[in-house]
């Protein structure tokens, strides 16, 4: 295996185990993908969360650490993120042994048109953070043990919740490049068919979209990928993001994106949190020259180029 693009087997899961019974029932829904460590947007989602009326559910899926390489902030940010629903990225599956001692890297899966030198310090970033969770065997058991999907039904509407595509806890096929693609198209149309859900939550890949699609029956379905958390997803912003799904409309504030599907509301929620703070607390734990400043500085202060 290529550390940092190509991943275990252990990664990889059927799209037919969404067919099983939902681990969870709710109006509204809260996924929120990519917080990679940031405290200000942690608190941020969970007093939104809170102002949510009604019966309600939250889910971190996957990479909720990343930056958090302190010792105090990683402790913090498991403590209060395991306190809710969650699964396992790849960045929470690398921070323990794997099975068969198989090595992944960062775990990222990343593909060909990312550039060597982002791999590399990926690959480096886990390695520094790895070095932290082994001073936390409690944390490593608890983040080993999380599971890699979920399926949720939102009024009603089966909900899969993953970290990266329908078959694969690292996997790219919801990132936007590849649902932009028309060749891509049948894939998704037959993970749909295949899991028998009407939307999949996802985000592993740091850009949002939400796609429209339909299934092989020809009903409307989603795909929703929040994009990041815990850093900016658009230039010139300084707010994160997640995907909200719900029986009611939004009324928290602006979305940035929204669809419908049958009687759901589903919406790209900015998350705006203390960015000088955050900022602050990022130099802290990288400073210039470090690896995650080199490949995420700019984002985090300027919001990403593409």
């Amino acid at each position: 295996m290529s550390a940092g693009r190509s991943c275990p087997l252990s990664y990889r899961y059927a799209p037919e185990v969404f067919a099983a019974a939902a681990s969870a029932s709710t109006d509204t829904l809260y996924v929120v993908g990519g917080l990679y460590g940031n405290e200000q947007a942690l608190e941020s989602v969970l007093d939104m969360f809170a102002a949510e009326p009604g019966r309600k559910h939250l889910v971190f899926n996957g990479d909720f650490n990343w930056f958090n390489v302190a010792p105090a902030s990683f402790a913090r940010i498991n403590e209060r993120v395991l306190a809710f629903d969650a699964l396992r990225g790849n960045v929470e599956t690398e921070l323990g042994p794997l099975p068969g001692g198989e090595q992944a890297g960062c775990g990222c899966g990343y593909p060909d048109w990312v550039d060597d030198a982002v791999v590399e310090r990926s690959n480096a970033i886990i390695r520094q953070l790895a070095a932290t969770a082994a001073g936390f065997p409690h944390w490593q058991q608890r983040l080993a043990a999380l599971p890699m999907w979920r399926r949720i039904d939102v009024g009603g509407v089966a909900v899969a919740v993953v970290h990266g595509d329908a078959e694969s806890l690292a996997g790219w096929g919801f990132a936007r490049e590849c649902l932009a693609a028309p060749s891509h198209a049948p894939q998704v149309q037959a993970w749909f068919d295949r899991a028998g859900v009407r939307m999949f939550a996802s985000s592993h890949t740091c850009l949002p979209v939400l796609h429209g699609t339909v299934d092989g029956q020809g009903r409307p379905c989603l795909v929703a990928n929040n994009g990041a958390a815990g850093m900016p997803n658009s230039a010139g912003e300084s707010c994160g993001l997640l995907t909200r799904i719900a029986t009611t409309r939004y009324q928290g504030g602006r979305s940035v994106d929204s669809a419908r599907l049958e009687h759901l509301f589903i919406d790209t929620v900015p998350i705006d949190y203390d960015n000088a703070a955050w900022q602050a607390a990022f130099l802290a734990q990288w400073p210039p020259a470090s690896a995650a400043h080199a490949s995420y500085w700019r984002r985090i202060a300027e919001g990403p180029s593409g």
